[in-house]
């Protein structure tokens, strides 16, 4: 792999963290910063995509009731299993922290992505940020 995943406190990872976001959710999707900066970021772990130059790449988090959320890939890693390295990080710790189910509120384009791993969909469609979301969960089997 031409990239590493490590899980950070968002006071170690802040700086590469927030570009990533800002670069993806804020720029590219218009997610308005007020509700992209939610005030959640600190009582989370969060996973962080280097390349191997040290470049910020990709992230993603984990609130402590085990709700994953906010993934984003640079365009430029897309489709190179950034996000997946990402995922299996965070459920990594999931499985760690003794969770027995996490979920995500996935984008609708997203959702093939997360049925990857086991996620199933549950209620209906929503909007977040003016984006279509659905409710996913994954029932987590002890390692």
């Amino acid at each position: 792999m031409d990239f590493t995943v490590h899980l950070v406190s968002w006071h170690d990872g802040e700086p590469l963290l927030r570009g990533i976001r800002e670069a993806v959710f804020v720029r590219e999707q218009g997610v308005p910063e007020a509700l992209e900066w939610d005030g959640l970021d600190e009582g989370c772990r969060h996973a962080l995509a280097l390349s191997l130059s040290g470049e910020a790449i990709g992230c993603g988090r984990m609130l402590s009731n085990g709700h994953i959320g906010r993934i984003a890939v640079l365009p430029q890693w897309r489709k190179r299993k950034v996000g997946t390295a990402i995922m299996e990080a965070l459920l990594s710790e999931a499985r760690m922290r003794g969770y027995v189910q996490v979920d995500v509120d996935a984008q609708t384009y997203a959702i093939p992505f997360y049925h990857t791993f086991g996620f199933i969909e549950e209620g209906e469609e929503f909007l977040d940020a003016g984006l279509p979301h659905k409710k996913m969960k994954l029932r987590l089997e002890p390692r």
